[in-house]
């Protein structure tokens, strides 16, 4: 989904800007890509501030309930939302879930944005920066779902600590999902899948829930085909479809 290239362009610096700079957990992927076309540089500087969330300081909680105009029957997390496909159709069939989801590349986030304004979906706030400092600012047992869709893989042995998932990561989720709550995620990179399950199944608190070949070959209930997933199918990868759920 993204790159190492963190080279910026002119006028895309806006979800940068707005974010801050990452502290801490260094952000890898590629922020900027090609100069923003006018309706998705109107969408990143007026409707982002509106939904943009503001990270506490170190070692407060944000209160996820309250980033939102009114009563949310749950809080749900999607960590890299590429075009947000995904995220959009989750948030229409669930108005009453408040959703963040997390992406610092700015043309998916200004995509995402340009779509979010013209369904006018007000269940949905962003993050333009490391999740991993959101899960840091979450309350304990706050979030009913994180979904992690096609992150990438960073194949190259030597570029695995990027890898979204890690034993600090993986520690972080366990706080902040509730009991019961799952963390679902998919890939088409054999490697990513291994790595995941290995670090999932290693903490006492995750159980993966599948008992048979169909639960992981198919795409769980109510998650639609992104276009990483197309892209995969397309060049023959067979993506694969995790559930874990937190005790």
């Amino acid at each position: 989904m993204t790159s190492a290239d963190d080279t910026r362009t002119p006028g895309t610096d806006t979800l940068a800007d707005a974010a801050g700079e990452s502290m801490g957990r260094r952000h890898f992927g590629r922020r900027v890509g090609r100069p923003l076309k006018a309706g998705r540089s109107r969408a990143m500087e007026e409707t982002l501030p509106e939904l943009a969330i503001a990270l506490p300081e170190p070692g407060t909680r944000l209160d996820p309930a309250g980033l939102f105009d009114r009563p949310m029957r749950e809080i749900v997390v999607e960590i890299g939302f590429g075009g947000g496909e995904h995220l959009i159709a989750r948030a229409e069939a669930e108005p009453d879930t408040g959703f963040i989801g997390c992406e610092p590349y700015i043309g998916g986030m200004s995509a995402f944005l340009v779509e979010l304004e013209r369904r006018g979906l007000r269940n949905v706030r962003v993050l333009g920066d490391d999740a991993a400092k959101l899960l840091d600012a979450l309350p304990d047992a706050s979030l009913a779902r994180v979904y992690l869709l096609f992150s990438d893989p960073w194949p190259k042995r030597r570029h695995n600590k990027r890898r979204f998932i890690q034993t600090e990561t993986v520690a972080g989720l366990a706080r902040v999902l509730r009991p019961g709550g799952r963390l679902i995620a998919a890939t088409d990179h054999p490697d990513l899948c291994a790595w995941t399950l290995a670090h999932l199944r290693a903490h006492p608190d995750f159980s993966w829930e599948a008992r048979r070949p169909g639960d992981w070959q198919r795409r769980p209930d109510g998650q639609i085909e992104t276009r990483y997933e197309a892209k995969a199918r397309a060049a023959g990868r067979v993506p694969v479809f995790m559930s874990f759920r937190r005790g």
